[in-house]
């Protein structure tokens, strides 16, 4: 029977320092690879229906009648408010500015405290049509809002 040589101590302590770094990651992340649950201001909550929405904006509202006709020129007539939220387009700023401010607005009026009132957030919307540049900042200042809500 063959013999094999013990491995060295240091082996060993990189191998345990490794496997500790390895399981104090993991054990911070979710344990699926497409978890959707995060705080209850974001998107993906709204977009999930576990919560009543509130009663000044209806799921089955229209973003044309939240925001106003001028929304024409970027989305489609019929889109809803709960299509908004669930949209998976990041990659353009129009679809990120929808996505955010829509949220923003649900939670404008379903959140006290919330950084921007119904009307603000409305304003800073149409404000951010002008341009794929001020639309990206919108989104990004929506995202921030959104993401620091409780």
């Amino acid at each position: 029977m063959p013999t094999y040589p013990l491995p060295s101590r240091r082996l060993v302590l990189i191998l345990l320092l490794f496997f500790l770094a390895v399981s104090k990651a993991s054990a911070s992340r979710p344990g699926f690879l497409f978890t959707r649950t995060r705080g209850r201001c974001t998107p993906q909550y709204w977009s999930s229906r576990r919560e009543a929405w509130p009663r000044m904006v209806p799921q089955t509202s229209t973003v044309s009648n939240v925001f106003g006709s001028i929304i024409f020129e970027r989305y489609r007539s019929g889109l809803t408010l709960v299509e908004s939220t669930a949209r998976n387009d990041d990659e353009n700023a129009f679809g990120r500015l929808l996505k955010q401010g829509s949220t923003a607005l649900l939670n404008s009026y379903a959140r006290k405290g919330f950084k921007y009132s119904a009307w603000e957030v409305k304003t800073l919307f149409i404000q951010a049509l002008v341009s794929e540049e001020a639309a990206a900042r919108q989104a990004k200042l929506f995202f921030d809002a959104n993401e620091a809500c409780n």
